[in-house]
């Protein structure tokens, strides 16, 4: 079987900048926008670019992510030709079992390529949202009669040092490639996304198989570099997001919300594609009030929702108030209950009379740089108790009861993290 591109999507991350929302499920697993996950968007693109064989590369936590990807009947890849296959790591003789980075996870399925006699490998992140034409770089990359292309785009110069960061002159070849440098020579920076040619990523691929940890930006594209490929860039000006904070993630399901979203899930011409939940259509109480929202389909509003995303089979009960946030399907918000800029993950139950998200900020106990922000994250299958108040910047886990909260509350920047949650 020969196939000219083939693409490689990366899926094993752990993305722990998401704190409680990835404690037991991998990042390109989270759900969002109230229908979707993150995965699905890299396979739609992939679907839309006419590109029919995707190896799914999964790792930590990838029970859900398993589910989801099925056969990938959804994204019409369930084909014998190709289709998608999931990858997880595996015993080789002789061999780690675990992926250790990026390029080593890659390498360690040189077999799974080598089956398609690829002329050329795209690898994708699984952990981004955006709509790209892969088919768009391939010509690119095939006009220059290059050996790698990298999709980069334009940050600020300050987010410079986060990124790989490309210098290229003016016909976009790479003159200097540097891993999030402290002092950046350029605000070009690499999204990740690498087409090379078969020959080349197998080659080099082999070279640095015993580099410890091996990574694509920090070891295959410096090497390559330094051999003298020919590099170029595939400027990329449209949206995308990196939702690998709880700030960065709400944001992005919040944009989905606005008049003119920038990000549009509803473009005909680009359809997302994602397993389909079989839900019944959204009930509306009598005494329900929307405003600007996101609903999935089988939920059940009684209560008021203004600018939220919630996700299938979602019950707000009667009196209940949510407010800038974002609850995932399956879970309940009791009676009473007012939420406001909060992060709520799949099966959860929040009790009746609870107010969540209120007081002045306070800097996390638990971990300041996951919990900021100002919002309330519960990870997947926690239970609220009725009549509790909860403070921002706090994070909970698991199954609690009324004895966990001093004097029924917990305070901004508190935390409640116990093993197990509701199932």
């Amino acid at each position: 079987m020969k196939k000219e591109v083939i693409a490689m999507l990366l899926a094993g991350g752990q993305g722990s900048r998401l704190g409680v929302l990835t404690q037991d499920m991998a990042k390109p697993a989270v759900p969002y926008g109230g229908k979707y996950r993150i995965i699905d968007f890299p396979l739609s693109n992939c679907v839309n670019s006419g590109i029919d064989t995707v190896g799914v590369l999964t790792q930590y936590q990838p029970l859900e992510l398993n589910s989801h990807i099925g056969i990938g009947v959804p994204w019409d890849l369930d084909s014998n030709d190709g289709g998608v296959a999931v990858l997880p790591p595996y015993e080789k003789s002789g061999d780690a079992a675990w992926y250790s980075g990026t390029a080593n996870a890659i390498y360690q399925n040189l077999s799974y390529m080598e089956s398609y006699h690829p002329e050329y490998v795209l690898i994708l992140s699984g952990d981004h949202v955006y709509k790209m034409d892969y088919a768009r770089m391939l010509d690119s990359h095939k006009k220059r009669n290059a050996d790698i292309t990298i999709a980069a785009m334009p940050v600020p110069i300050e987010e410079a040092s986060r990124f790989g960061i490309c210098v290229a002159n003016e016909q976009d070849r790479i003159t200097d490639f540097e891993e999030k440098p402290e002092k950046p020579h350029s605000n070009l920076a690499s999204m990740g996304i690498y087409i090379f040619n078969w020959d080349v990523l197998k080659s080099s691929l082999i070279k640095k198989k015993d580099q410890k940890n091996c990574d694509f930006g920090k070891h295959i594209i410096p090497y390559c570099f330094e051999n003298g490929l020919d590099m170029f860039v595939y400027k990329f000006e449209d949206y995308w997001k990196d939702v690998g904070t709880l700030s960065s993630y709400w944001e992005a399901n919040m944009e989905l919300i606005d008049i003119v979203p920038e990000f549009n899930i509803y473009d005909s011409s680009w359809k997302t594609y994602t397993k389909t939940s079989g839900f019944e259509p959204v009930f509306y109480c009598k005494e329900s009030k929307v405003e600007t929202c996101i609903v999935g389909e089988g939920s059940e509003i009684c209560g008021e929702i203004k600018n939220s995303v919630l996700g299938t089979n979602v019950i707000i009960e009667k009196g209940a108030v949510v407010e800038d946030s974002i609850i995932m399907s399956n879970t309940v918000v009791g009676g009473n209950t007012k939420i406001h800029k909060a992060i709520i993950a799949e099966n959860c139950v929040v009790g009746s009379n609870c107010n969540i998200g209120v007081g002045e900020e306070a800097e996390s106990k638990l971990n300041p740089n996951i919990y900021n922000s100002g919002l309330t994250t519960m990870g997947q299958g926690s239970v609220i108790p009725d009549g509790v108040t909860i403070g921002k910047n706090t994070a909970i886990l698991g199954k609690t009861t009324i004895q966990d909260y001093i004097k029924k509350e917990l305070p901004s920047g508190g935390f409640i993290v116990k093993a197990g949650g509701h199932k």
